[in-house]
């Protein structure tokens, strides 16, 4: 009996001692992150630095030769069509008159020949402001209807606000060409009149002085620059896009405005991506090509009247919106296994179930910096395992680990 009882003994503290180990080496679940897939907006943007420059801005030059007198305006002073830029007195040398009446002759001709062309681009842009108003009504009535989606319409609203914006700087510039014309014509009478009175400057439109050229007194020859002026209210912003990016940007896009000193971002517009690219260099000394991109800000002038031109800002040009698809964290997904490259669309995650990873295919319609649009292969709340590393395996159990919120 008593050999009985020590042989159970010793076969209890040996079974025990086999579970002992079985449980030390038995593997364990492997620590994991997940995120659970979800319904909700899905953006993709370009971002780039921009800065803000003033839409038309007019160099006011001499319109012939004499003596400038000190020129008193500086940066930043508000100018109408009747303030006084400067006053020229002309200098009637009898050996150069013949040269100068031919040179303020041509003066008179190509100022004539602007305000035709500007006149031009004014009838243009008043037809192409008819046809896009009669295009937002018409869109206006079909959404009403139910017949196009609610983005036309908006690109319809988009498109006859450009064309006014088209008209307003056509216009102005047909007045800023009448105005060139009329100094022209008043320098051609003052030399065929031989009249040494001062000849004054005036500003070609309303704005502010952008630069003064020169400030001091003295003989200045026919064509010599001397103020830069502008409407600081209207302004645009331009960004230098990569030419791999450009193609994706369309006229009429949204473009968030940020990092321009305010509280809030501004919103804007698409209005322009140039034909043309250029070389730029790096600040790594690299040579890339880029285009410019011509931004309209749509936000109201209230609210960003501090904006000047030339300065930095920086933007965020929306390629992709969508106000609901299912999305994933961008770090679970990874290229499908025996896909070239990103899989060509055939993707994978990890879904964590019943306390195992399992892979799983899927389809990845675009992607972010952040998340991945997913459109089959898994449905909302399955939860995904971020960042899986070489250790996960189809079949593998894992543990979600609890990751620390930062307070």
């Amino acid at each position: 009996m008593h050999a009985l009882r020590k042989w159970m003994w010793g076969a209890g503290a040996a079974a025990a001692v086999a579970v002992a180990l079985a449980w030390a080496f038995a593997p364990r679940p492997l620590p994991v992150e997940t995120a659970a897939a979800a319904t909700g907006p899905f953006e993709r943007s370009i971002e780039e630095n921009g800065r803000t420059r003033v839409r038309d801005r007019y160099l006011v030059s001499a319109p012939l030769s004499g003596e400038l007198a000190r020129i008193t305006l500086r940066e930043g002073d508000a100018v109408t069509p009747a303030t006084i830029l400067a006053s020229l007195t002309p200098a009637l040398a009898p050996m150069l008159d013949a040269r100068a009446r031919a040179q303020l002759a041509a003066q008179v001709e190509t100022a004539e020949a602007s305000l035709a062309r500007s006149q031009a681009r004014v009838a243009r842009a008043s037809t192409a402001l008819a046809q896009a108003r009669a295009t937002l009504k018409r869109d206006q009535g079909l959404a009403r209807d139910r017949f196009i989606a609610t983005s036309q319409l908006e690109t319809s609203r988009l498109a006859a606000r450009a064309a006014e914006e088209e008209l307003l700087g056509a216009r102005e510039e047909q007045h800023a060409a009448g105005h060139a014309l009329d100094q022209a014509r008043a320098a051609r009478s003052a030399i065929q009149r031989d009249d040494a009175s001062p000849f004054p400057l005036r500003a070609p439109i309303p704005g502010r002085v952008l630069r003064v050229l020169r400030t001091s007194a003295g003989t200045v020859a026919l064509g010599t620059p001397l103020l830069e002026i502008g409407d600081t209210a209207r302004l645009e912003v331009l960004a230098e896009l990569l030419t791999t990016d450009a193609p994706q940007v369309a006229r009429g896009m949204p473009v968030r405005i940020e990092r321009w000193g305010g509280a809030a971002p501004l919103v804007g517009h698409v209005r322009l991506v140039e034909p043309a690219g250029f070389t730029k260099v790096s600040a790594l000394g690299v040579e890339e090509q880029r285009v410019n991109v011509l931004i309209e800000i749509d936000s109201p002038r209230a609210q960003w009247q501090s904006l000047g031109d030339g300065y930095r800002v920086g933007v965020r040009i929306i390629v992709v919106a969508r106000p609901a698809v299912l999305r994933v964290p961008v770090s679970a997904v990874f290229p499908a296994p025996g896909a070239a490259g990103d899989g060509g669309g055939q993707m994978a995650v990890f879904v964590v179930e019943g306390g195992r990873a399992r892979l799983r295919r899927i389809t990845v319609a675009d992607r972010n910096g952040e998340e991945a649009w997913i459109t089959q292969g898994l449905r909302v709340g399955e939860r995904v395992i971020q960042y899986p590393g070489d250790a996960v395996s189809d079949g593998i159990r894992v543990r979600a680990r609890t990751v620390p919120t930062a307070r």
